[in-house]
């Protein structure tokens, strides 16, 4: 399930966002302001973000660069009210990726998050590397150094999440909606079976840990 980052100072259109993008087969987090999104976008880790341009403490385009600068790959859609080119070009300069103007249906903006999504995976590297761990995702060949890991479906899919995110927190919620899609009784302890394995195959001749938890947040691959 997509986790998408809604972020307006309004609280009637972030509802409707919320309602309307869960609807069609989103889970959504929202941020009222230019601090609190990046607070959540550093946290959550979110697969896009929908982004006012007018946002009270940080503008939107602030919040746009600050994204950009902490990762170029998350998709972001703008939103304004004000229909107005220079704004556009702004915002497409700053990095956006797409630019909808208020009002809007709640149908295109899902639409066009999903060819977003897309067009993100398309886009994103064929071998994922952090340190010296590399997971090749065409032949889901993962290596350490000179050395092979073998890695079980489930595993390369969580291993894969925390590459597609080096340095970011990732709650549990949201590893078991991208790697399992759903959530049932005793996920938590599922996935933790699973977080347990993998450091035990990455570190198996004394390799540095990479892997870590943290209590109460989540989990997040990182050099210490």
């Amino acid at each position: 399930m997509p986790h998408i980052l809604v972020v307006d100072d309004d609280s009637s259109i972030t509802s409707v966002l919320k309602r309307g993008l869960a609807f069609e087969g989103f889970s959504v987090d929202v941020a009222e302001s230019g601090r609190s999104a990046l607070t959540l976008a550093r946290d959550r880790a979110p697969d896009a973000i929908v982004l006012d341009v007018m946002l009270p403490e940080i503008d939107g385009f602030e919040v746009l660069r600050r994204v950009r600068a902490a990762d170029h790959n998350v998709p972001v859609m703008m939103l304004s009210a004000r229909d107005e080119c220079r704004m556009q070009l702004q915002g497409f300069d700053d990095g956006a990726d797409d630019y909808v103007s208020k009002p809007f249906s709640i149908e295109l903006i899902a639409a066009r998050l999903r060819a977003l999504l897309r067009r993100r995976d398309l886009d994103a590297p064929a071998v994922l590397r952090f340190a010296d761990l590399s997971l090749d995702t065409g032949t889901r060949r993962a290596t350490r150094g000179a050395r092979d890991i073998a890695l079980t479906t489930t595993e390369y899919e969580v291993l894969r999440q925390f590459l597609l995110h080096p340095r970011r927190v990732l709650p549990k919620h949201l590893l078991m909606d991208r790697v399992w899609g759903y959530r049932h009784e005793g996920s938590d302890n599922l996935l933790e079976v699973y977080v347990k394995q993998l450091p035990q195959k990455l570190e198996d001749v004394g390799e540095r840990r990479l892997i870590h938890t943290l209590r109460g947040a989540g989990y997040v691959i990182r050099e210490t």
